[in-house]
């Protein structure tokens, strides 16, 4: 007897600006998710939040376009419905589009990689892959993360953080970090409202920016280093890739080198000396289980002309369009992007089981 499919939701979109990279990620994991093994469900969550029930013949617009790329329309407008173990339903009709057996989760950064997702999930009574709510939670705010990472003796770069509404002096903050330095929000992933500042104009503009897209930004001190990547995959006992190494076309690795212009070049694996290599990828695995991520993590460092190692971030659910680092640095360890995604539904499953064995009730 044929063994039954198992019925995956790919959700993706969201409410985030990096909605259309969301879309890139999703449909590269579409198409590469086995059809003998998987019925693939496209879930695309539109900028206001609804989530859009597609055929997977129809679920993109301009496919073929960074810039134009786009979610369908469509009536069905669905929902998980909370204690349900996975059941998908219209939410107008509240008519049944059965139950899912896992959620794969293709939403990068607010409302996607912060928890919140991963929080409804875990109502609802589904697996889903990736980080649960802490560690999404945690990797997502660098404020935080870069404190834990401090706690556990992880090497960083030096940084402040600036909350809404506090005072901000360019002069003490250029003083603490030095030019130029780097602006970021707190809680947002692929370069966005991210800029290099050399002198207290740009500073400003950046600290504007950066505001718009958060309600804390950090700012860091600039690391000339090499910038490296390290893949992360597992549960308890995570393994770390080859490490690969971004050679950017411009100032920085911004959002259009990652995903529109596609001139940055990736050297994998990474021309680094072997004692490099196994202290990148003993970090990595560091980094992941300090934050208390499971199943996937891309950390990202910088090496400097001494050999010293700075860890940068990690991203909880990494980019997956066909030029991301996370899938070509496994591909380039053995790992191929189907099987890939075979493992990382198999941790997801696998959590999923042991955390329904935990007591809930005192007797």
């Amino acid at each position: 007897m044929a063994k039954k499919k198992l019925k995956i939701g790919v959700l993706f979109g969201g409410r985030s600006a990096e909605h259309e990279v969301s879309l890139q990620s999703a449909k590269n994991v579409i198409d590469s998710l086995d059809n003998n093994k998987y019925e693939v469900i496209p879930i695309g969550i539109n900028k206001v939040g609804k989530w859009l029930l597609n055929e997977k013949s129809n679920y993109l617009l301009n496919i073929d376009n960074p810039k134009l790329i786009k979610l369908n329309k469509s009536n069905d407008e669905v929902s998980l419905v909370v204690q349900s173990s996975g059941v998908l339903r219209n939410v107008n009709e509240m008519k049944s589009h059965g139950k899912l057996d896992v959620i794969f989760p293709v939403l990068h950064g607010p409302y996607g990689e912060d928890g919140s997702i991963q929080g409804l999930l875990k109502l609802t009574g589904i697996p889903y892959v990736g980080a649960s709510v802490l560690g999404s939670a945690v990797s997502m705010d660098k404020d935080v993360m870069k404190r834990l990472f401090k706690e556990a003796g992880i090497p960083i770069g030096k940084f402040v953080v600036i909350k809404l509404g506090e005072k901000i002096s360019f002069k003490e903050i250029s003083k603490k970090l030095g030019l130029p330095m780097f602006i970021k929000p707190a809680n947002m992933g692929s370069s966005v409202g991210i800029y290099k500042v050399k002198n207290e104009k740009e500073f400003m503009v950046g600290i504007k920016d950066a505001f718009q897209y958060d309600m804390k930004v950090i700012v860091e001190e600039f690391i000339d280093g090499r910038e490296i990547e390290c893949s992360v995959l597992g549960n308890e006992s995570p393994r770390a890739s080859i490490p690969g190494e971004i050679i950017p076309n411009a100032e920085f690795y911004s959002y259009d080198s990652k995903y529109i212009d596609d001139k940055s070049v990736c050297e994998i694996p990474a021309k680094l000396p072997k004692d490099i290599i196994k202290e990148i990828q003993k970090i990595a695995v560091k980094v992941f289980k300090t934050l208390n991520c499971e199943g996937m993590g891309r950390v990202d460092f910088f090496v400097k002309k001494n050999g010293e190692i700075i860890v940068n971030e990690i991203n909880t659910i990494p980019g997956f369009t066909a030029i991301s680092m996370y899938p070509k640095l496994w591909e380039a360890s053995g790992l191929p992007l189907a099987k890939l995604l075979d493992e990382l539904i198999n941790l997801a499953i696998e959590r999923f089981k042991k955390e329904q064995k935990l007591k809930t009730t005192v007797e």
